[in-house]
């Protein structure tokens, strides 16, 4: 594979797998988007890095179920759709435009609604 597709892969499948960590305590960021990211950039740029995601005891199941199935599990759609609610209510006791609040609120309902229409893993 060539270097000009091979390092920024890795570069950003490295970027998208922190930020995926740090999403997981953090409420507002989104864990399971930035690893199916990481998966997706390592896959062009590091097969190491990509097989250790899939043999992940965490992360593996999550990308297996979403690559196979286009399934999410019941405990990943609970969480997110809690750490949407968590992040809205924290934002709207911190800010003051209306109209970014009605912004926000349609993004995290579209969102919760993909979440909660894809089919749970078998």
């Amino acid at each position: 594979m060539s270097h000009l597709i091979r390092w920024p892969s890795l570069v950003l499948a490295y970027l998208f797998l922190g930020l995926a960590i740090v999403g997981i305590p953090l409420p507002g960021l989104p864990t399971v988007p930035f690893l199916l990211l990481a998966a997706w950039f390592a896959a062009r740029g590091s097969v190491r890095l990509h097989r250790w995601l899939y043999a992940h005891p965490q992360f593996g199941a999550v990308l297996i179920d979403w690559e196979q199935q286009g399934a999410v599990s019941r405990r990943s759609k609970v969480i997110a759709v809690g750490m949407l609610i968590a992040s809205w209510w924290v934002m709207f006791w911190q800010v003051d435009k209306p109209w970014l609040l009605t912004g926000v609120a349609l993004l995290f309902v579209a969102v919760a609604t993909f979440l909660l229409t894809r089919p749970e893993p078998r």
